[in-house]
């Protein structure tokens, strides 16, 4: 059986239609009305030419009109693409041009943000806008709600496929944004949950429906949407019959968050890492909130931190789950993390199709300390769109047959059988002769209770070529020389940062990951 994004959507819609589906600011729709709307938005999107194949970017950040667009192409058979809201006009250009995109639903203020790049975007016929309460000027564009509001009801006929495109656009640690290409099939199984959150995928249609039937959690969402974290929750939730609420403000607040999930009876809870968790674990700590129907935070895109767990279960009896999961853009949902070793490394429990492997393409051996690339096999990606030359190098076949998905994380795998992440290839600080992984001395400094948070970047050095430099957050004052002791019972002396800069505020994206290029100029203002 074939298993497609709109037809899993439309399966459970019609299983429990008068549940609620989503919650976003104002905005409360039940499965019925979210399918409806969809559909509407669908129709609107044919009506301007957009039909199979055809790509359609989406600039927003979370609200309701940014999953029925995604819903609508889908059901188009059309490919609905991410657009980071945080890009400037040429990063933002650079996406919809690479995609080929042939419509743009965006809020006002962000589509304006275009300007003159506009005009080199030959592919883009239609742009349809979202307000947003700006009155920035968009020339040729239509009205989203308008559109929506004068088409026709009614479900769009398509023969979908398990086949049909699902794009992910990604960032990454270097280069320009490029898009990561799957089989909905294979995304839906790979990091969407398969149907069933809490247990094995389904099999069939009949058994999703039973599932969103018999089911019914409230997940709120906090990462972006544009962002796979926030978008594969999203469809998990969706897909399993699930009330989805959505932080939809422009910038995170843990009061607001813990405000909306009290009201909405929230069960789960799902953030980024430190960014999100540790000021949640402050507001919960001064203030009074009743969240007794919390029982899970899950986190991905970045780890949270064991004090922070520890402060999150001190202040929320109920919780149960408190959990980081392992993917990426490559590999999907790999693996949740287990309690960190002794030095604070994050530590995984792998999936049986994720391996660390070795040069040669093998698996290392655990307890070996033997260094390699996280990587997982399985349903993959197709590759990356108009890029072979990177799909190559990313997605490789091992003397065995198996084909493999090389995420970028260097890491090894403890006598336990479990993965111990290092840090990306990329961030590696070469000091000397000796490599440095950045995330195993994030992990130690952040390890001392004084660090709200911490970067680790290379400084340039005359003599070792790069020293190890750590940009860091304080909840309270504490010496370089006391974090360096600190670093040096968990760590090899090598690995201690030489600098310590203080800050008010560790950056970091939207999504809650490292920021090391704002690190880099951080601590040598002159590069």
């Amino acid at each position: 059986m074939a298993f497609n994004l709109a037809d899993l959507f439309e399966t459970v819609a019609d299983a429990v239609p008068d549940r609620v589906a989503l919650v976003s600011g104002e905005d409360r729709l039940t499965y019925a009305e979210l399918d409806d709307r969809a559909d509407r938005a669908a129709a609107a999107l044919a009506a301007a030419g957009v039909g199979t194949g055809d790509r359609v970017a989406i600039l927003s950040v979370n609200r309701a009109e940014w999953l029925e667009t995604q819903i609508a192409a889908y059901k188009l058979r059309a490919v609905p693409v991410n657009v980071n809201y945080r890009y400037t006009a040429g990063e933002l250009a650079h996406v919809i041009a690479d995609a080929g995109c042939a419509a743009l639903v965006g809020e006002r203020s962000l589509v304006a943000r275009l300007g003159p790049a506009r005009a080199g975007l030959t592919d883009l016929r239609s742009v349809f806008v979202l307000e947003d309460g700006t009155d920035e000027e968009v020339p040729d564009a239509l009205s989203y709600a308008d559109a929506v509001a004068a088409a026709p009801s009614g479900r769009v006929a398509r023969e979908r496929s398990g086949d049909d495109l699902y794009l992910l656009y990604t960032g990454g640690t270097t280069g320009l944004p490029k898009g990561v290409m799957w089989r909905s099939e294979d995304i839906f199984f790979a990091a969407m949950g398969g149907g069933n959150m809490l247990g094995e995928p389904v099999t069939s249609l009949e058994e999703l429906a039973a599932n969103a039937v018999a089911g019914g959690l409230s997940v709120m969402v906090n990462a972006p949407l544009m962002h796979g974290a926030g978008m594969w929750v999203a469809w998990a939730t969706l897909t399993g019959g699930s009330k989805l609420v959505l932080w939809s403000r422009t910038s995170f607040s843990a009061e607001g968050v813990l405000e909306v999930a009290a009201r909405e009876e929230v069960q789960a809870l799902v953030l980024v890492g430190d960014a999100m968790a540790r000021p949640i674990a402050d507001a919960l700590e001064a203030g009074d909130f009743s969240l007794p129907n919390l029982f899970a935070i899950t986190t991905g895109g970045s780890v949270t931190s064991p004090d922070v767990k520890a402060r999150l279960h001190a202040s929320l009896p109920g919780l149960a789950v408190l959990l980081d999961a392992v993917g990426g853009s490559e590999t999907g949902v790999a693996g949740q993390a287990v309690p960190p070793g002794p030095d604070g490394t994050p530590r995984f429990l792998l999936k049986p199709d994720s391996a660390v492997l070795d040069a040669d393409l093998q698996p290392v051996k655990p307890g070996s300390d033997e260094i390699g690339v996280f990587a997982r096999s399985g349903r993959l990606p197709l590759g990356y769109w108009k890029d072979q030359a990177k799909t190559d190098a990313t997605f490789v076949t091992a003397p065995d047959g198996t084909r493999w998905a090389l995420q970028g994380d260097m890491a090894k795998v403890d006598a336990e059988g479990h993965l111990v992440l290092l840090g990306r290839g990329s961030t590696v600080v070469n000091t000397g002769g000796e490599k440095v992984f950045v995330e195993e001395v994030e992990a130690a400094l952040k390890s001392h209770p004084a660090v709200y948070d911490a970067l680790v970047v290379g400084a340039p050095d005359e003599r070792l070529g790069s020293r190890v430099a750590a940009v860091v957050s304080l909840t309270e004052d504490v010496s370089a020389e006391t974090l360096r002791a600190h670093c040096r019972e968990r760590i090899a002396g090598y690995k201690v940062p030489r600098d310590v800069l203080v800050v008010d505020e560790v950056r970091r994206t939207p999504s809650g990951k490292a920021d090391y290029g704002w690190a880099r100029k951080t601590v040598t203002p002159s590069s």
